[in-house]
């Protein structure tokens, strides 16, 4: 089957040959003055290779962004339409683009152009049909790569310029693992060589993969709880290397080399809603669901034993899914209640809230050059100066309608542009300041 991806609203324009040549002379310029700069620090520099950026902390590291929009928002470059129907955001890498969606009966992952015009697209399963259908979990890239886990467990490894498959298996099947009520929808963290992911078997909670194989590495086999929706991270503190996600009703520590369980906390929420990707900074771990709230766990390690302190616990964020961000010891993020407004910041090292505000109604966030990037349940997108005081809106725009359903797919800010994915659509806007 062929996947067709309509690239609509493309702006072109015809130079002259003196005009070309001039313009490709300036950017030889260019690109000669940037070339001791990323011979040092890689040429991938401002890739955002998986959920949440290379980082999985959802901070871009990028400046020279617009510090304001015009009425109407930043210049749309491109709309690409037919990536299917889903809620998963953008993974970015070595000039391509990846996403997935619902495409008829299976769940397809496409790669396009930076003009937006379609690379490849292949299948990873069935399409999710049941309660809020659509794809959930964003791609990653790594070493040339894609790597992708479907809402049944699917995972696939594909080459990241071709699509081919290059091995697969499913997860629920292999480890005994449980689905949950919405489907799974993490999105795999590479570590080295390891595939980490989560089938939440009552004997298999986190597994390590060879990511070149496929082959089973370690089981974390005392989880005993099934999946959240969260993503995994993963750090070294004192010596100590280890992955931290949420599954159904805890927050999990997992020694990356063994698999070993070094720490559990119950963490339970309604409908087992723990959705949110944990943030480390410091020795502290912070998580975030809705209506428990967020907190604050602080590691203690002593030999080979991990232990954990919670440092303090505030209801008053809780976000449901648009995940949060930590700038300079501040948490900003979107309720899912109503607690005197949606957008709230929290003192990260106290858990005081210092602001909670309307703003433009509950949705979720990105970072770039000192500015948040926000995007509502219902098109409206906001840049906002990260005061902890006030949530300052410096200018705002709505999106295009055709999507279906609530824009819920977080937005990303990669290499001077702005992408917002709203079901079967994908928006690229240039956010990059003019030259000169």
């Amino acid at each position: 089957m062929k996947y067709k991806v309509t690239n609509e609203n493309k702006q072109t324009s015809k130079q002259s040959p003196k005009k070309l040549m001039e313009y490709l002379i300036q950017l030889f310029i260019f690109l000669f003055t940037l070339a001791p700069m990323y011979t040092a620090l890689g040429a991938t520099k401002f890739d955002w290779p998986q959920f949440h950026g290379p980082n999985r902390d959802n901070i871009s590291k990028e400046i020279g962004l617009l510090k304001g929009w015009p009425v109407k928002g930043p210049k749309l470059l491109w709309t690409s339409r037919g990536i299917g129907e889903g809620f998963s955001t953008v993974a970015i890498s070595n000039g391509l683009i990846y996403t997935t969606g619902n495409i008829g009966d299976y769940t397809v992952i496409t790669a396009l152009t930076t003009n937006g015009e379609l690379k490849w697209a292949t299948r990873n399963g069935s399409a999710y049909r049941r309660d809020k259908p659509g794809a959930r979990s964003t791609p990653t890239i790594d070493s040339g790569r894609l790597y992708h886990d479907n809402a049944d467990g699917d995972i696939v490894c594909l080459n990241a310029k071709t699509g081919k498959e290059i091995w697969s298996l499913n997860i629920l099947d292999k480890f005994n693992g449980r689905n949950i009520t919405w489907a799974l929808s993490e999105s795999i963290l590479i570590d080295s060589d390891k595939l980490i992911c989560t089938p939440g078997g009552e004997n298999a909670g986190i597994v390590a993969l060879d990511k070149n194989t496929g082959s089973t590495i370690w089981i974390c086999r005392d989880t005993h709880d099934k999946p959240g929706y969260a993503s995994p991270i993963v750090f070294e503190y004192d010596g100590t290397r280890q992955i931290v996600t949420l599954m159904a009703e805890s927050v999990v520590g997992v020694d990356a080399e063994t698999g070993k369980l070094l720490w559990k906390v119950q963490h339970k929420t309604p409908f087992d809603e723990n959705i949110n990707t944990p943030i480390y900074c410091d020795g502290s771990v912070f998580v975030c669901s809705r209506t428990t709230g967020t907190r604050r766990l602080r590691l203690r390690i002593n030999g080979g034993n991990v232990s954990v302190e919670q440092v303090w616990e505030s209801k008053l964020l809780d976000s449901q899914h648009g995940g949060i961000l930590l700038l300079d010891d501040h948490l900003y993020g979107a309720c899912r209640s109503t607690r005197n407004g949606p957008w709230v910041c929290l003192d990260a090292k106290t858990g005081e809230r210092l602001y909670a505000e309307k703003g433009i109604g509950t949705g979720s966030l990105n970072y770039a050059d000192g500015l948040l990037y926000a995007l509502n349940h219902n098109r409206t997108v906001a840049l906002v100066r990260p005061d902890p005081h006030s949530f300052d809106i410096i200018s705002q725009f709505d999106i295009p309608k055709g999507g279906r359903g609530p824009t819920w797919a977080h937005p990303v800010v990669c290499n001077g542009r702005l992408y917002i994915r709203h079901g079967d659509f994908l928006y690229c806007y240039s956010v990059t300041k003019p030259r000169k």
